[in-house]
């Protein structure tokens, strides 16, 4: 008879591998599930890592061509190696996916390559691409299978002309015009990169702004951030249609509300529509485990679903669709599994958005704070204030604070900037110990660095910051 695991997880993405490596930490005999011949899931092989690494590349390709000079560098204009470009990128994935390996034999972690499906409570079945299946015996079960591109009804995705995010990672070559589907992180992202390299980008939403759900201000200017970059917007607009023309799309836009069309020549389409949880062919239904109206699992705020000893975490669930969302419920439940009190606060969950200048935001907005009757001060400073950006030449962007008007407690906090997806961190340790704006106002913090700017913004919401 198998030996029996005390978890069986299916899917190694980071919320997959993370909750896999804490569980062996703390003693619990583990195998992960995965369907590809590398771990990592969508992250680190065909999503952040792959997007990070090209959106870095090429951020130094436009540096090079078009701000050494006002540094006083004098250099020839840079040519493209696209081809190398990739090979850094390709290396990067390679890098990072033998990584988990190595973790996985570092803990001890059986690891099983083929589509993970459950049986039943306790059973899970690994069917390979070539050979026999088998099935893995278990006390708990974690569906950690993460999600995919969402697309449009009636346009056909092949990767090659129309693309979603995996094939935008894998072009051959510059596209003269892309046209992007949905102004949310990942069309803005990588509409980022092959802007810089040379590609006219325009982006179509159906909704009246870009990155929705933000705050409303950080919208409103980096919209116009991304404008003097050269990205052109069609909001309020949706996608009706892709029509191939040999090696040329003619793409049907239509207003939102409805009217006439309008037709785009392009030669790639970037569906990023967002992004839809992967749960078929896991055999939930035969086993019971309930499915919500949007086809997420149903847990119980505890990662527990509908059926004892199955759980599910990331993207599968409710929440933010984010790597690092999945990486702390996979340790929460890991360490709930332990018998140890897992914890999680998800109004502490920063959300990056890796474009240049950086946006990062964490808690709450000004329009959410609004909808909750909530009275609030505001603190902002602006990086054109700041020693450090100007010494950079990166003085685009502002921080943003949010605090509640009785305590003082920070509520939100918006960063639109260079490296703004690292000084959104400070904001995060202090609304987890539910700090105030008074309190990172007192905190000094070395000059000159961007970073001030954050504490200057908190020192506006009292409205006595030192530079402005």
């Amino acid at each position: 008879m198998a030996d029996t695991y005390d978890l069986v997880v299916i899917g190694s993405g980071p919320g997959g591998y993370v909750c896999a490596i804490r569980a062996a930490q703390l003693g619990l005999k583990v195998a992960v599930v995965e369907k590809r011949a590398t771990f990592g899931g969508t992250c680190l092989n065909i999503g952040c890592i792959p997007s990070k690494a090209l959106l870095h590349a090429t951020e130094m390709f436009e540096e090079a061509g078009h701000g050494f000079a006002a540094l006083g560098i004098k250099v020839p204009a840079p040519k493209l190696d696209l081809k190398a470009m990739m090979k850094h990128k390709d290396e990067v994935v390679d890098a990072n996916v033998s990584g988990v390996a190595f973790l996985f034999k570092k803990n001890k972690i059986d690891s099983f390559i083929g589509t993970g499906s459950i049986e039943a409570a306790g059973k899970v079945k690994v069917t390979p691409e070539k050979g026999k299946a088998q099935t893995l015996e278990t006390k708990a079960i974690v569906i950690a299978t993460g999600s995919d591109s969402a697309n449009l009804p009636g346009i056909e995705i092949d990767e090659k002309q129309v693309v979603t995010s995996t094939g935008a990672l894998e072009l051959a070559k510059v596209p003269d015009h892309l046209v992007v589907v949905g102004a949310g992180v990942i069309g803005l992202e990588l509409g980022s990169v092959w802007r810089r390299l040379g590609a006219k980008v325009t982006v179509v939403e159906f909704l009246d702004t870009v990155l929705p759900g933000m705050d409303g201000e950080v919208r409103k200017n980096f919209k116009r951030m991304l404008e003097k970059q050269g990205f052109a917007f069609k909001l309020s607009s949706k996608v009706t249609g892709v029509e191939k023309k040999g090696k040329a799309l003619k793409v049907s836009v239509e207003p939102a509300k409805g009217g006439d069309t309008e037709t785009l020549d392009a030669d790639i389409v970037l569906v990023a529509i967002g992004r839809k949880p992967h749960t078929e062919g896991l055999g939930l239904d035969g086993v019971g485990v309930k499915l919500d109206d949007r086809g997420r699992v149903e847990t119980d705020g505890h990662f527990k679903t509908s059926v004892d000893g199955i759980y599910a975490i990331g993207d599968v669930i409710a929440g933010p669709m984010l790597a690092h969302k999945a990486e702390d419920e996979g340790i929460a439940l890991a360490e709930m599994l332990a018998g140890q009190h897992g914890h999680i606060n998800y109004n502490t969950i920063p959300g990056v958005v890796y474009t240049h200048p950086e946006v990062a935001s964490v808690g709450k907005t000004e329009e959410q704070l609004k909808d909750a009757g909530i009275a609030y001060r505001a603190g902002k400073f602006p990086f054109t204030a700041n020693g450090r950006a100007r010494a950079m030449n990166a003085t685009e962007g502002f921080v943003k604070f949010l605090a509640d008007a009785k305590t003082d407690e920070v509520l939100g906090c918006h960063i639109v900037g260079t490296g703004a997806g690292e000084m959104i961190h400070e904001v995060c340790v202090l609304m987890e110990f539910k700090g105030a704006s008074e309190d990172l106002a007192r905190i000094c913090h070395a000059h000159p660095t961007m970073s001030e700017a954050v504490r200057e913004a908190a020192l506006a919401v009292d409205k006595r910051p030192i530079h402005m």
